[in-house]
């Protein structure tokens, strides 16, 4: 409130000053209100002491950077399959235009949902051989192309997304993938985990964390959640909100190939795992 108004912005009449007091200095109030806001801002944009002492420390998962340095240690022969056969290494990185390159990333996405990267991988072959561009779906029958995609997950309602999603492609963007989350979920078939990847790998942006069937379970397992998650989006705005932003763009690669090669959907190898005696779920087998 500024000085000399009352509740409701009336102004305000000073009183008297009374014998004894010091006299009303409508000067030091304006002073003090100034320096009253400056210290907010900086707890609103800047780094700095007045950002410390008004912000709660968050939550954060007892022994989660222990935990975090077990499964870099088991995950450093880079061996898994996501680690050959992901997102970032089925597309034709001599394409040209950068956008055929984009384009392929944001296809091979599609194709992934519900789908092992093996099948993915098999798939992008048969589609990049007879030259993977948009114009080069919009000009392949459903039928052809769902015989090129098979054995994907989903492959008949796949086949509908990547040609309606192409055809978007082509009109709104002049064949180029958008710069976008709220764009590319807008997209047919391209969910929060692609975008997010998308942005990761064709754009080079860390807009989020990508969170699939693996990042959910082991998250929820390790107790990385505040409480427990019951799907990938919610367990991705509960990471987001304690997990340091350097280690969004590492934690989905490195936890996928975990999930992929130890801690498995059903019998997971926790007798094979670093973090056996720091994991909750463990304690329960």
């Amino acid at each position: 409130m500024s000085a000399g108004l009352a509740r409701g912005g009336f102004p305000q009449t000073p009183k008297a000053p009374r014998e004894g007091r010091k006299s009303y200095s409508p000067v030091k109030r304006r002073r003090k209100a100034r320096r009253l806001s400056v210290a907010y801002e900086t707890s609103e944009g800047e780094e700095g002491e007045g950002a410390e002492r008004l912000q709660a420390p968050s939550w954060q998962p007892q022994d989660w950077r222990r935990q975090l340095d077990n499964i870099r240690t088991m995950r450093s022969g880079k061996d898994a399959p996501v680690d050959q056969l992901g997102a970032e290494h089925c597309f034709d990185p001599s394409a040209s235009p950068k956008q055929v390159q984009r384009y392929q990333v944001l296809l091979s996405l599609m194709l992934s949902s519900q789908t092992k990267d093996q099948v993915t991988a098999g798939a992008m072959q048969r589609l990049r051989a007879r030259g993977l561009t948009v114009d080069s779906i919009l000009q392949t029958d459903d039928s052809t192309l769902g015989t090129l995609i098979y054995p994907v997950g989903f492959w008949r309602s796949k086949v509908k997304y990547i040609k309606q999603t192409t055809a978007i492609l082509q009109q709104r963007y002049g064949g180029d993938i958008p710069a976008s989350v709220a764009e590319l979920v807008a997209l047919p078939g391209v969910g929060p985990k692609m975008a997010h990847l998308a942005m990761a790998v064709a754009w080079g942006t860390v807009s989020g964390i990508a969170v699939d069937t693996h990042v959910h379970r082991i998250a929820n397992r390790l107790r990385w959640t505040k409480e427990a998650t019951r799907s990938p989006e919610e367990t991705r705005r509960a990471l987001e909100e304690w997990l340091p932003r350097e280690l969004w763009r590492e934690i989905n690669g490195l936890l996928v190939g975990f999930g992929q090669q130890t801690c498995l959907p059903v019998r997971p190898h926790c007798h094979a795992c670093l973090n056996r005696a720091l994991c909750p779920a463990a304690q329960g087998l």
